[in-house]
């Protein structure tokens, strides 16, 4: 026999004027808590009651219904309605929308309250950015969302922030996977490839506290506190399109600037614009960099100049400006802490007389032309400027100019020559800075730096090859460092300290790996390899057993892999950094072991292509290598060609090795 589910019946629901409804005292909520009821009524003024009142009759003495009703379930949104009529924006006779339950239920008025309550699910933190999210895209603005839901506009800018962070961590972070902290932390990037990387490298490590993500992921950035940030400015690094990481959630002093290229290019152009200008000056160099080391000036001598008067109208202002610094002194000088705007102003006295007393300087124009200035950035990102240097060489080409005289007669005309105008000599960076004549697509301007690197990269290698395959240019080259060790070094250390420091190529380029010259370093590397006695001892015996070719062998392919003829921007203050010199006496040494060995770019199989030579260089360079290569004919075939065709052509292909590497001893 089947049994009858007995059916719910659920309570009906009516508008009751508002006039004829009472809190009920079985309300359980006490405590304020959440929105205010404030707010509540501006939401409700705005939106309707969205959630209907639960209530009950009011009965009398003699369980008769009154007219009246107890809200039980809905006191916050009953005490908004209060508060709506008060303010006379509600008539009391309003109906509200009400749930009316029995009167004689057997369920208390406290468990209904309290059920109301406490079974209402709380709202996912991610689905409010996400309907801060949708309200944006249909038009509403941050303003509009912030002032609907009384929050600050800033509370709104954060919550589409943290929408706009990785599809796959906002999962993560949906799933209880990670903190809101750690979701803050993923914001301050844009990239959700990286912040997907970062995630998957520190989501099962203890090193995961929101400011090692944030670390991790400005790691190659600059901050704008940087003094190059600082020397260029926020708004020129924006405006030539770099993009600015800010944390909308942690004090950040300006953000991250992404572009580190782009930062250290605009650094390097208006170090530029500015040592044009002292070059119009008249000084015969100027050396500009980020950082000039210190001892820069030693051996130069420093011309004197004659510092200006200062006018009428700069005294006045000076003895104004001391006058007050005396007043203000006077008045707090018992004072243990100075109003803020007081000390703001006692710095801005100081400031202005520094800048008064420092007389701008008058130099003599003859010794202007023989003198130099120095040019860099101070640690807050100020200009720091140090002009009147004049180098030991200069002195001598001064003095052998001063011997002839500066109008000579052309012999031809008989006129009197004009003086030949001088242009200064200005580097930036230790690079000479580009002439107008430099920056055009068809001149010879110096190849890219990562181009050489990776064409002296090619040549390290066939020379590596070449001292393998030549035991006593392997010897000479051996001999040649002991030699320096012991008769140029005063305090040696060790008994011989004689090693090769094996240059590793790798990452380079990635041809270099099935060049003719990896390869058969490669098999010789592996032939060796498979004789060689891993003990010490057995290695010494085994050694003194091979004949003297077998042994000049298999030096010459150890000293090969300590050849370094690459070239590396000289850094003399980095840990492993070179000098200019330093480097100059490498690819000098390299160009005579290469002469020694006989080595051959093109006969060892480099060959220039478009991805590693012919598109990355000026039409002036392919038309230079070809002229070169194939002779002037093929040059005129190709010049009116546009340099993307041009380096296609097959009569490109026909350079030499020596316009290849230019300057580099081949």
């Amino acid at each position: 026999m089947a049994i009858a589910v007995q059916k719910i019946t659920l309570s009906s629901s009516r508008d009751i004027p508002f006039n004829k409804l009472v809190l009920s005292q079985s309300n359980v909520r006490r405590v304020k808590a959440g929105i205010s009821v404030e707010e509540l009524a501006e939401s409700i003024a705005r939106r309707g009651l969205i959630q209907s009142l639960h209530v009950r009759p009011v009965l009398d003495g003699e369980g008769q219904e009154t007219g009246m009703f107890e809200v039980p379930a809905g006191g916050r949104r009953y005490r908004a309605l209060e508060m709506l009529a008060k303010q006379k924006r509600l008539n009391k006779t309003t109906p509200v929308p009400c749930i009316v339950s029995a009167a004689n239920s057997d369920i208390l008025v406290d468990e209904v309250s309290l059920a109301e309550n406490i079974e209402r699910a709380p709202l996912h933190p991610l689905d409010q950015f996400r309907a801060f999210q949708a309200m944006r895209e249909k038009g509403m603005t941050e303003e509009a969302i912030a002032a609907a839901f009384f929050v600050g506009v800033n509370i709104v800018k954060q919550r589409l922030r943290l929408v706009s962070v990785s599809p796959t961590l906002l999962d993560v972070y949906a799933d209880d996977g990670m903190t809101l902290e750690q979701l803050m932390a993923f914001s301050v990037s844009h990239d959700h490839a990286r912040q997907d990387q970062i995630w998957d490298a520190v989501r099962n490590s203890w090193q995961k506290e929101p400011y090692q993500i944030r670390r991790m992921l400005t790691e190659t950035t600059v901050r704008a506190s940087d003094k190059r940030a600082v020397f260029v400015g926020i708004n020129a690094y924006e405006a030539a399109g770099g993009i600015v990481l800010r944390d909308l959630f942690q004090s950040d002093d300006g953000g991250w600037l992404q572009d580190v290229g782009l930062l250290d290019r605009l650094v390097s152009e208006k170090l530029t614009v500015i040592a044009d200008e002292f070059a119009a000056q008249g000084w015969k160099w100027v050396e500009a960099a980020l950082s000039l080391p210190y001892g820069v000036t030693h051996g130069l001598r420093k011309i004197e100049g004659v510092p200006l008067d200062i006018t009428a109208e700069e005294q006045a202002t000076r003895e104004a400006l001391q006058a007050e610094l005396d007043r203000l002194t006077t008045e707090y000088e018992e004072t243990d802490q100075l109003p803020d705007q007081i000390d703001q102003r006692l710095g801005e006295i100081e400031a202005a007389l520094e800048a008064l007393d420092n007389r701008p300087v008058r130099y003599d124009p003859a010794e202007v032309a023989m003198a130099g200035v120095f040019v860099g950035i101070d640690a807050n990102g100020s200009l720091s400027v140090d002009r009147g240097y004049v180098r030991p060489e200069d002195e001598r080409s001064a003095e052998a100019d001063h011997e002839t005289s500066d109008e000579e007669v052309d012999p031809e005309t008989g006129e009197i020559r004009a003086p030949i105008v001088q242009r200064a000599d200005i580097t930036i960076g230790g690079q000479p800075a580009q002439t107008d004549g430099d920056a055009e697509e068809d001149g010879l301007k110096p190849l890219p730096e990562r181009l050489i690197i990776e064409l002296t990269a090619h040549r390290t290698l066939a020379l590596r090859d070449a001292v393998a395959n030549n035991p006593q240019v392997a010897l000479t080259m051996l001999l040649h460092k002991l030699v320096s060790d012991t008769f140029r070094i005063t305090a040696p250390t060790g008994c011989l300290e004689a090693s090769v420091k094996h240059l590793y190529l790798s990452g380079l380029s990635h041809e270099m790996k099935g060049s003719p010259s990896a390869q058969s370093e490669r098999a010789r590397h592996e032939s060796w390899g498979d004789h060689i006695p891993a003990d010490d001892q057995t290695l010494w015996d085994w050694l003194e057993q091979l004949d003297d070719g077998m042994r000049l062998d298999l030096l010459a392919h150890c000293v090969s892999f300590g050849v370094n003829a690459l070239y590396e921007r000289p850094n003399p203050h980095a840990v492993s950094g070179i000098s200019r010199h330093g480097l100059d006496v490498r690819l000098a040494q390299a160009d005579r072991l290469a002469v020694a060995t006989g080595l051959d770019m093109v006969a060892v199989g480099w060959k220039p292509t478009v991805e590693n030579y012919l598109g990355r260089v000026t039409k002036g360079r392919i038309l230079e290598a070809v002229r070169e290569g194939a002779g002037e004919r093929a040059a005129e075939l190709i010049d009116h060609l546009k340099k993307g065709d041009m380096a296609n052509c097959r009569l490109a292909f026909k350079c030499k090795n020596a316009v290849v590497l230019p300057g580099l001893g081949t």
